[in-house]
């Protein structure tokens, strides 16, 4: 193994390596001043793209099955060149491999000057006189993992990724090597070994985030990565010698039935996948080197947006049922306390016969809910001084719907209807479907002048759907044509506020976070693990584009509703509930959270999360602690605390940075337990009873 060529961008080195005979090419990723040489390491080059197409020959060492990497057909690309294009502040390596059948492999690495993390994709372009069909081609592809030791990395290194499940989103696992037996074997460069993992279908948070980083914990070193797409999808992390190799691209044809033709002079590209390198203490600072890359489009937002705006939702209060005549109510007790959006939520088109969640798709105005149609309702929410929005689920419909019976314009598999038990899919890619809901859509928020819209979704496509070259194709196609929609959304209301929901968090990955302006956290309405999932979520999406919720009950006591309130520092503030039956003894700890989330607006919005407490091994019944520093970057830090069951009475620490001066500046709880101490670098706080929360804002 030899350099080919080094590049340095920011505070990363980027290292492409060949073989002897400069045909193959593999890409490192190194953290700058790490860059040992590994020489005396056993392994071969592991390409920097990794395809397979029809016809050639298929991996061997018991591969097939395990994974489609290192197949017969990369054997067939042969290196070609390599150089840079430099475009406003954005340098793009490209490389290319060619096929003497006449078919070429462009890998695209990207820097954004000033950022800590690279996008990457690879193109296909068939420049013979036949079809080919892909059965995989991966977004990016890194290799000598880890160059920092010779031989084996025994007990070193550790896979982390993030578990998901619905109301459960974001568990943070680290596993050895050794656990997942990515050992090479005793033959050496014999055998494969390989961990697959991803998921199929149209809720690509459905079991796992899109993200996975590498830890090597002798040297602080974490390679990380994070794929933009909204369907199936997987990452691999394999090794066939000392080597370690970590890819990840669209779900392949074993793991998401997915296979595409690429006709003659045409072209195929990935998704881009957001990669990254560096020592670092914890996954906590690493992982926001990934997130960052939110912020390419942070110029974008609406004005309304360059603060954080609070949300009002209707939905815990009225359950799916909202009306002109309750709507006027809440307003009536919410008005001047400090919301900017109020979001009619689903049910405002439902008829008396059927409940919202079967009633979805043919979005006519409930006679029963709304006499008076929404002109009256939106006016009424203006005269508070809020925005209004409103709830869609674009791409289902229910099984009480007319559309529903549309059958020429929905999603089929095996030639039949694609149904569950209350749902069917528009082809997001039929004609009239999308002049449908830019009928329906589009001409209700522009009639009654909608300000946000809330964008549901409440099923998955699995596996796929017919019409294409296979079903997995057909999944990527309809989500494509959702990504095209929502884009026409905002072409057409350049200001509109977009709100990402998919039952809770099941969407939270770049590519959907990059359309939308912010995203529901979780569908954990009014649970008490929500400051946990919260806090896991900082690893994944920023906080300033993470809606948590905050349900008040009548039946609250000050010490539930300030907990409930503490949470939402977590993210962007949303209140929902029982807010026409409260108390004033209630709201003035309402009042006092929407104070003090005011003040900690800048900190959300700009700054590093560290992660603190317990483990928490059962999410349903949590016990110890848990505590959120966050850095901000004006100087201010917010420390978030909540302690769960047990351990009453027992003094919390949490590490604060060296360059806290002691002075707090502000504290928000019910309880009157505001009493901390900073001592050496340490906030100190002793919580009396389960459930306590509270926050601070530190100079």
């Amino acid at each position: 193994m030899k350099t080919q060529k080094e590049y340095q961008f920011g505070d990363m080195l980027v290292r492409y390596v060949t073989d002897d005979s400069g045909k193959k090419m593999g890409l490192m990723l190194l953290p700058l001043g790490m860059n040992n040489e590994s020489g005396a390491k056993v392994q071969e080059i592991d390409s920097l793209a990794q395809i397979k197409l029809v016809g050639d020959q298929y991996p061997s060492a018991y591969a097939q099955g395990i994974t489609m990497r290192n197949s017969g057909t990369i054997d067939r690309f042969v290196f070609s060149k390599q150089y840079i294009e430099v475009r406003d502040k954005k340098t793009d390596v490209i490389t290319e491999f060619s096929d003497e059948r006449g078919y070429q492999l462009r890998h695209h690495l990207i820097y954004l000057k000033g950022t800590s993390y690279f996008r990457s994709y690879t193109e296909l372009i068939n420049n013979s006189l036949e079809t080919v069909t892909l059965e995989m081609l991966s977004s990016f592809s890194l290799s000598g993992i880890t160059p920092f030791i010779e031989g084996d990395a025994y007990e070193q290194m550790k896979l982390c990724r993030i578990r998901s499940s619905w109301s459960q989103e974001g568990r943070l696992e680290e596993i050895p090597f050794e656990d997942l037996q990515l050992e090479p074997s005793w033959a050496k460069c014999h055998a494969v070994r390989c961990e697959r993992f991803g998921q199929a279908g149209s809720m690509p948070v459905n079991k796992f985030f899109p993200f996975a980083a590498i830890k090597d914990c002798a040297n602080k070193v974490y390679w990380g990565a994070m794929i933009a797409h909204g369907g199936s999808w997987q990452m691999e992390v394999y090794r066939k010698d000392e080597g370690i190799a970590f890819s990840g691209g669209l779900a392949d044809r074993e793991f998401g039935h997915w296979m595409k033709q690429v006709l003659p002079s045409e072209s195929f590209i990935t998704p881009e996948a957001i990669l990254s390198v560096a020592h670092m203490d914890s996954i906590d600072e690493f992982s926001s080197r990934l997130t960052e890359a939110e912020d390419e489009n942070e110029l974008e937002e609406p004005m309304i947006e360059r603060d954080l705006p609070i949300i009002f939702n209707e939905y815990c209060t009225t359950w799916g049922n909202p009306s002109e005549k309750n709507i006027k109510e809440i307003l009536s007790k919410i008005k001047g306390k400090g919301f900017t959006y109020f979001v009619i939520d689903c049910g405002w088109f439902k008829s008396p016969e059927y409940p919202w969640d079967t009633s979805m798709g043919d979005y006519e105005i409930s006679k029963e809910l709304f006499p008076n149609g929404l002109d009256q309702v939106v006016k009424e929410i203006r005269d508070c001084d809020m925005h209004p929005g409103i709830w869609f689920e674009i791409e289902n419909v229910g099984k009480n719907a007319k559309v529903f019976q549309e059958t020429d314009h929905l999603l089929q598999r095996d030639g039949t209807v694609l149904s569950t038990q209350d749902r069917r899919f528009f082809d997001m890619q039929d004609p009239w479907v999308k002049e449908y809901l830019s009928r329906k859509v589009i001409g209700l928020l522009k009639q009654y002048g909608f300000e946000y819209m809330k964008v549901d979704y409440n099923d998955t496509i699995g596996l796929g759907c017919d019409g294409y070259e296979s079903l997995g194709e057909g999944l990527r196609k309809s989500v494509e044509g959702t990504y095209d929609f929502m884009k026409m959304v905002k072409e057409e209301l350049p200001e509109i506020v977009l709100e990402n929901c998919a039952s809770g968090g099941h969407r939270l990955e770049p590519l959907f976070m990059s359309l939308f302006s912010m995203a529901s956290f979780s569908d954990a309405h009014e649970c008490k693990e929500i400051p946990v999932i919260a806090a896991n979520l900082h690893r994944v999406i920023q906080p300033r584009k993470s809606q948590i919720w905050c349900v008040i009950r009548k039946d609250d006591s000050l010490k539930r509703i300030a907990y409930s309130i503490v949470n939402t520092f977590l993210g962007r503030m949303c209140i929902s509930g029982d807010v026409t039956e409260l108390s004033a003894e209630q709201w003035k700890v309402i009042d006092n959270g929407i104070a003090f989330y005011k003040q900690a607006e800048e900190i959300i919005r700009k700054g590093q999360s560290y992660l603190y407490g317990t483990k928490i091994k059962s999410i349903r019944h949590l016990s110890g602690w848990q505590g959120v520093v966050r850095v901000g970057t004006n100087q201010k830090i917010l420390v978030v605390l909540h302690h769960f069951e047990k351990n009453q009475n027992q003094a919390i620490k949490v590490p604060l940075p060296e360059q806290v001066s002691g002075r707090i500046l502000s504290a928000f709880s019910a309880t009157g337990n505001d009493q901390v101490t900073i001592q050496k670098k340490e906030l100190v706080w002793t919580p009396k009873e389960d459930y306590e929360a509270i926050a601070f804002i530190v100079k």
